[in-house]
């Protein structure tokens, strides 16, 4: 049975990924999309912003699935030939999991697990952008930084990607971009930076205040 998609997507049918297998080293362990912000995990605060803006939604983690049950959403490992590829081995298992699963998907739009304060036109500028450029990727950007795991990305570009990850010994982010079509998109970092990311227990702490003010 085909997905139902949300008409106001227009043409785009993008699947939002949630990158949450990376482990919160500086916040002590375990996983930070499960770290309370407020009264809810900041998972929950990242679905609340994903969810209008994309078709469907998944969550790439390794690991016990079952810790994530609470979220409904399915939970996508990374290829066991891929371990130790780190975020972009999240990726390729993120673009293959929908290519498979959603066969009418345009694009995947992927965002960190520790991202509270996504923009609510997140996916609507990064397409747009993509598509003006033909790009086969669309980076957000604030406060002059890149943020690269915070991007929409074709489908096509997972036979580009298994061949940079498991034949050219790509593993970082920046690397496969820079050998890629892709465009970056500007978003005001003030007052409150729309891609703060929560690594540290001051982090958790400051994005509790900002919270309190929004």
């Amino acid at each position: 049975m085909p997905p139902l998609w949300d008409e106001t997507a227009g043409d785009e049918r993008i699947v939002g990924i949630v990158l949450a297998g990376g482990g919160a080293v500086r916040l002590g362990g375990g996983d930070k999309t499960l770290r309370m912000l407020g009264d809810r995990p900041v998972l929950a605060h990242i679905l609340e912003r994903l969810r209008p803006q994309c078709a469907q939604i998944a969550l790439n983690a390794n690991g016990d699935p079952r810790r994530f049950e609470a979220f409904g959403l399915p939970v996508v490992p990374d290829h066991p030939e891929d371990d130790g590829g780190g975020p972009l081995a999240g990726l390729l298992a993120s673009l293959d999991h929908v290519a498979a699963r959603w066969a009418d998907a345009t694009a995947v739009l992927t965002v960190p697990g520790d991202a509270p304060f996504l923009p609510a036109d997140l996916a609507a500028r990064l397409g747009a952008a993509s598509r003006a450029a033909q790009a086969n990727a669309a980076c957000a950007r604030s406060g002059g930084r890149t943020h690269g795991l915070t991007a929409l990305w074709r489908l096509s570009l997972r036979h580009q990607l298994r061949r940079a990850l498991r034949h050219d010994g790509v593993h970082r982010v920046g690397a496969f971009l820079a050998g890629i079509k892709v465009c970056e998109v500007d978003w005001d970092s003030g007052p409150v930076d729309p891609f703060f990311n929560v690594n540290t227990p001051a982090d958790l702490v400051e994005a509790a205040r900002l919270l309190s003010r929004r």
